[in-house]
């Protein structure tokens, strides 16, 4: 069935920016006393909203962050992501097939509106998506939950069964399962919990050029 909207997630699906984040992710996490490590925010923390990160730390241990970690951490994107981010191999080829067939898209994402213009800025992606952008800000919970990917159905006036996910992470698998649509779960990354999106319900695949077959684009 050829879905009505493509819902694009943006870091690790639309541009490559978590091996920077999670470097970084686990050095403030790690000088804040919670001992951690590059692979373990890699496959823990990928897909994931930064207060929903700080909040499951806070909980779990008896770390504090700090009230402005988020804060601080947004203000020192645009350093981090000056250069050195690229597009994601080959996806520019399938959004435009999407385009040309006059399928609706949009980006839904864990980061703020604000990240996002600067990673696909830095991309060349930012005209594709300038029309439609999700942030989990806009929602009461981030993914795993499937409040961000039901609000951009309802936004771009779509039933959640109408639409397919692309996503990398297996917080988003989950979130877009959950969400009662179709999930195509990317797992090109050394890096990717292949596993634990297979377990989610993520339809799998590892090269963007196999999007094109495995979803029916009119």
């Amino acid at each position: 069935m050829s879905p009505k909207l493509v819902i694009f997630d943006c870091d690790g699906v639309l541009v490559d920016t978590e091996n920077l984040a999670n470097k970084r992710l686990a050095e403030w996490l790690s000088a804040a006393g919670f001992a951690t490590t590059f692979e373990y925010c890699r496959k823990t923390f990928s897909g994931r909203s930064m207060v929903s990160v700080q909040k499951e730390i806070e909980a779990e241990t008896e770390v504090r962050l700090g009230a402005d970690f988020v804060e601080r951490w947004n203000a020192g994107l645009p350093d981090l992501f000056a250069h050195g981010v690229e597009a994601i191999p080959h996806v520019r080829d399938f959004i435009e097939k999407v385009r040309a067939a006059g399928v609706a898209y949009c980006v839904a994402s864990s980061a703020r509106v604000s990240k996002m213009h600067i990673t696909l800025g830095q991309t060349g992606l930012l005209p594709l998506f300038e029309h439609a952008m999700f942030s989990s800000t806009m929602v009461g919970r981030g993914k795993p939950f499937p409040d961000l990917f039901l609000h951009a159905a309802t936004t771009m006036g779509f039933a959640p069964a109408d639409c397919i996910v692309i996503e990398d992470s297996v917080a988003g698998t989950q979130a877009g399962i959950a969400a009662g649509m179709r999930v195509f779960s990317y797992h090109a990354d050394p890096f990717s919990d292949r596993d634990g999106l297979a377990e989610a319900g993520g339809i799998l695949f590892d090269d963007m050029r196999e999007l094109a077959e495995l979803v029916p684009i009119p």
